[in-house]
């Protein structure tokens, strides 16, 4: 497919998991993908070599997200080796310490709303100015934070969350007259790196999260990215300001 070529796109947190997932399918729709990380440049050359072996162009972005001037390094990078954006992700996040409202410290709450919010926020903010009219934002949220109960040990990432819906919502307004549409894509669990300590433990819970959806299976990464591919299309034209769920049914 050749969707989106002579786009140019960025994925942040794009080495592993969903990131991954959605820079590979923008990057066989045609898009060239900055492909950002923090720490972890093995499995981002792993994906940049991942597109260009499908056919497609990609290259690394290094910015430690949470730290102070992140989203300044992150454009400087990005700028080294790309003219201008169409399609921005924000997709990386970290879910913090599962320890409740009881067990969770300022310290670790700062770090989670840096990373969640704070990040996208001012990651948003000076891209706008690269970003091409008739471009996208695509912002990754949780099924959460329409069914907040269902994992109170890790509520304050559903509180990062909430805010990034909300975060959608205005950006849509605000730049709809120039042709951008932003949207959130919500995922329910997924099977990745970053549910692997208690979702890849043994079979009791993955059947589980498979059994909460009415297909009956675990939610993989292109699930998502296969969303995400369509909202940066020309076909999701006509679509912004949404939440989309993308928790297999998780949530009916």
């Amino acid at each position: 497919m050749s969707t989106l070529s002579g786009k140019t796109a960025l994925v942040t947190g794009g080495s592993r998991g969903i990131g991954r997932a959605i820079a590979e399918r923008l990057g066989r729709d045609g898009a060239r993908v900055g492909v950002h990380y923090g720490r972890d440049e093995t499995a981002a050359k792993e994906t940049v070599a991942a597109i260009e072996a499908a056919g497609g162009s990609a290259f690394p972005v290094r910015a430690l997200l949470g730290t102070e001037g992140d989203a300044e390094t992150l454009w400087a990078a990005f700028d080294a080796q790309a003219d201008g954006l169409d399609i921005l992700v924000n997709n990386a996040g970290i879910t913090g310490p599962r320890t409740g409202i009881q067990g969770s410290t300022p310290e670790e709450f700062d770090a989670l709303f840096a990373v969640n919010v704070k990040a996208p926020f001012f990651i948003t903010r000076l891209g706008l100015s690269r970003l091409r009219d008739g471009g996208r934002i695509i912002n990754l949220s949780t099924g959460l934070t329409r069914r907040a109960g269902a994992m109170t040990d890790i509520v304050a990432y559903t509180m990062s969350k909430g805010a990034l819906d909300q975060f959608t919502v205005s950006l849509a307004k605000e730049f709809g007259p120039r042709g951008i549409t932003v949207n959130a894509v919500a995922p329910g669990v997924i099977d990745t790196d970053m549910n692997a300590d208690w979702l890849r433990g043994g079979e009791e819970a993955r059947d589980s999260v498979a059994g909460s959806s009415p297909l009956g299976r675990l939610g993989q990464p292109a699930d998502v990215a296969d969303i995400a591919g369509f909202l940066a299309s020309d076909d999701a034209r006509w679509v912004t300001g949404q939440w989309v769920d993308a928790a297999g049914g998780a949530l009916l």
